[in-house]
C-alpha cells in the first residue's frame, strides 16, 4: 500500500509578504529561517546560545526553524545564496 506524504506543520514559521522579502521567518518577528540556519550550520552556534544571544527567541522556534529548513532545503540554500555578501557585491558593485 503506497503511503501519503503527510504535510508538516511549523507553528512558528510564516511567509508575509513584505516582511523579510517574502521569506519564511520567525512568526513575529522579522528573523528569517536562513538567518538561523547560517549561525547555526554555518557559524557553528547551538541553538541554545542562538537563544542567549537573541533573546527574543525561543527553543521552539530556532528547532522549528531548522524543521522547516529540513523541510525545505533547496528554497533556503538558495536565499542563503542569493543574500550573501559575495551576491550583493556581485548585484551592487556600486556599493562595494
Amino acid at each position: 500500500m503506497a503511503q501519503t506524504q503527510r504535510k508538516i506543520e511549523h507553528p512558528y514559521i510564516s511567509i508575509i509578504p513584505g516582511v523579510c522579502g517574502g521569506s519564511p521567518a520567525i512568526v513575529g518577528t522579522r528573523f528569517p529561517v536562513r538567518s538561523v540556519v547560517s549561525y547555526v550550520f554555518r557559524l557553528g552556534l547551538t541553538p541554545e546560545e542562538l537563544v542567549e544571544k537573541f533573546s527574543h527567541l525561543s527553543l521552539a522556534q530556532i528547532y522549528d526553524a531548522l524543521s522547516y529548513y529540513y523541510d525545505h532545503r533547496e528554497i533556503i540554500d538558495r536565499e542563503i545564496d542569493e543574500n550573501s555578501i559575495e551576491a550583493c557585491r556581485r548585484d551592487f558593485p556600486e556599493f562595494t
